[in-house]
């Protein structure tokens, strides 16, 4: 990312796995850092781990400077990695669920992680930019199942001046699965320019979906009804099972109500209020 993009856009490059550099005016926000390379290993939990197959397009060393927070989902290893955990400076602000603001607070020393429960919300400015941060609800696993994995959150990143109007209001699923809850967002939040949604159908042994796959994926959209969609988290790991082309399928046919990003691993996009505003092949930043 080399200059600013638009006045009320937002420039994107995408890291792989979910891991997104953002930038708005004055602001520069990573989501969900996974910088370990092809053939590392993450940690899922309970003794699970899942092989990185393709690497990052950069690497925790070439993030900018300026970075101003990170957005985290939750603490599984491919959306904060020992990478991440070692390398990414003690006094970057993190925005995250309250169980992952404990944990690095205490066991790391992040210091700034700030735990926003479920609807409640963080306002981060620089200069002349301003983004609010919302946590939505969000669910990684089935029924009593969910209750094993780190919890999860969904966020609404409404972007614009300090003490103005939104600008470009954008979601970002986190690793949830379609529940009740995507209908609650989907009645407060009725304007959502663009959704990063969470895909890859995650499958742990026993056949066990614990991220959503294309057909959920296309469910929450047509629930949300976002201007534009952007698919991330589909292919970096042995445990995803439903490929893109699956999710792109589904969102070729008459009457969905989102416009589709693409954006490949390594490639930037730049979206305003209005849909896809241009595309840049590279991953300088």
């Amino acid at each position: 990312m080399t200059s600013a993009p638009p006045p009320g856009s937002a420039e994107m490059l995408f890291v792989g796995n979910a891991t997104l550099l953002i930038r708005y005016g004055d602001l520069t926000l990573l989501t969900d850092p996974n910088f370990l390379h092809r053939g590392q290993y993450a940690y899922l939990g309970k003794g699970l781990l899942s092989k990185r197959l393709a690497d990052p397009a950069l690497s925790v060393g070439e993030l900018p400077s300026d970075l101003d927070a990170v957005i985290l989902s939750h603490l599984h290893g491919d959306h904060w990695d020992r990478v991440a955990r070692r390398r990414l400076p003690r006094s970057l602000p993190i925005v995250t669920t309250p169980h992952a603001s404990r944990r690095l607070q205490g066991l790391h020393g992040f210091s700034r992680a700030t735990g926003l429960p479920t609807w409640h919300d963080h306002v981060l400015v620089r200069g002349r930019s301003q983004v609010r941060v919302t946590a939505l609800p969000g669910r990684h696993g089935p029924g009593p199942v969910r209750f094993l994995l780190p919890p999860v959150m969904g966020s609404l990143l409404e972007f614009g001046d300090p003490g103005g109007p939104v600008r470009l209001r954008m979601y970002i699923s986190g690793d949830t699965l379609m529940f009740p809850g995507v209908e609650e967002i989907a009645r407060r939040c009725p304007d959502i320019h663009l959704a990063v949604v969470h895909l890859g159908g995650t499958t742990l042994p026993g056949g066990l979906l614990v991220t959503m796959d294309a057909f959920q994926g296309a469910d929450l959209v047509s629930v949300l009804r976002p201007r534009r969609v952007l698919p991330v988290h589909y292919d970096d790991y042995g445990v995803m099972k439903s490929p893109l082309s699956d999710f792109l399928r589904e969102t070729a046919r008459p009457g969905f109500p989102s416009g589709v990003v693409h954006c490949p691993r390594g490639e930037r996009v730049t979206v305003d209020a209005n849909g896809l505003v241009g595309t840049a092949g590279t991953a300088r930043v």
